[in-house]
């Protein structure tokens, strides 16, 4: 009897963003628990500068080692990527004409941030008729654009905070209008990338009416993205829920909600804080049995609204005032065991093995193109 052929799946990391390091901390996780009894594991590393590597499968090679985070190196064969919708690479080796790396069956995008989790990738995909975990085109690029998110959120009756949008001429155009605007929010604002994630490059401005510290913060969030979002703070607790798209074409499955607890010393969940210090989560959080409820049926709902697929991470904050604010959905969220997103799938019942699978599972059954 001849041996079931493996479902070849490509594991994408590395990329071009400022969340590199983390994308390589990730996938170095998720090829510890793929079951390479039924999967065939593609590695493929994208370096810093964007060229596309078939690197190692190993996880030990992306792990976190004595403080030092892990990257994709120019090393290994060089990928080409095709022209057609044969949803295969080019192996290119030099003085030799480009070898097919082989069809693949899905790709397993564990990337971060800009060109890997705003819709460019995805698109990439799409053209290659690749079957890929995630979000689609739209999905994903207006997810991960805050702006954008908010007002699409807003406009499917779902409460966010408030907030100014900074755009790049606009800045260079109206500083004085803008500044003003951020001085109406009042108070404590937060001030962040609009494109791009792990809390990299947001400055919390304890005075919304300083106009120094706002322009400041504004320009240090300029540095990873052109475009900023000024948020007001909300005082209250930050919770989260983990989403995967159903297996069965029903309604999404919502994990049990975590809250977090920012380490002592830190003055918010800022980069070192989420990574880097004794931050930790309460799964399930310590929250009302009606609270919980709206906040699962709320992370559902945020879901559905931006058109997500596979999986999301929707983060929230449970006011004071009791209400309950959407802050943001993370299409790709971290990923590795200590990540919010798998512990709360791990104490909703699912085990970091069994999540990987199920991502893989859900691409699979599903094609590309318009849907």
């Amino acid at each position: 009897m001849a041996e079931q052929q493996k479902t070849r799946v490509a594991v994408v990391f590395g990329g071009r963003s400022s969340e590199h390091e983390i994308s390589c901390v990730t996938a170095g996780s998720v090829l510890s628990v793929i079951d390479t009894d039924r999967y065939e594991i593609v590695p493929i590393g994208i370096t810093r500068a964007g060229n596309w590597m078939l690197t190692s499968a190993e996880p030990e090679r992306l792990a976190i080692t004595d403080g030092r985070l892990p990257a994709v190196e120019e090393a290994g064969s060089a990928l080409a990527l095709p022209f057609d919708t044969d949803s295969t690479f080019l192996e290119v080796h030099p003085g030799a004409a480009p070898q097919a790396l082989g069809r693949v069956d899905v790709v397993l995008p564990l990337l971060h941030g800009p060109f890997g989790e705003d819709g460019t990738i995805q698109g990439l995909f799409e053209m290659m008729g690749a079957r890929y975990a995630g979000a689609g085109v739209f999905a994903s690029a207006a997810s991960m654009d805050k702006v954008f998110m908010k007002a699409l959120l807003a406009g499917q009756g779902l409460k966010t905070g408030r907030y100014v949008a900074v755009g790049d001429r606009a800045w260079q155009r109206e500083r004085k209008r803008i500044l003003d605007d951020v001085a109406e929010l009042g108070g404590a604002v937060f001030v962040k990338p609009a494109r791009a994630g792990s809390s990299i490059g947001i400055t919390k401005v304890r005075d919304a009416a300083d106009t120094d510290a706002v322009t400041a913060a504004i320009e240090a969030a300029r540095e990873h993205d052109p475009k900023v979002i000024v948020e007001a703070g909300i005082s209250g607790r930050e919770v989260e829920c983990g989403v995967l798209e159903s297996l069965d074409g029903g309604a999404p499955d919502v994990s049990l909600p975590a809250e977090i607890h920012v380490a002592e010393g830190f003055d918010f969940y800022d980069f070192e804080a989420k990574y880097l210090s004794s931050s930790s989560l309460t799964i399930p959080a310590d929250l009302p049995t009606d609270v919980t409820e709206r906040i699962r049926l709320l992370a559902a709902e945020t879901f559905e609204a931006m058109g997500c697929e596979g999986l999301a991470r929707v983060d929230f904050f449970y006011g004071d005032d009791g209400e309950v604010y959407v802050n943001e959905i993370n299409t790709l969220p971290g990923f590795t065991p200590a990540s919010a997103f798998p512990q709360m799938w791990a104490a909703t019942g699912l085990d970091y093995a069994a999540l990987v699978d199920r991502l893989i599972q859900t691409a699979l059954r599903r094609g590309t193109g318009l849907r």
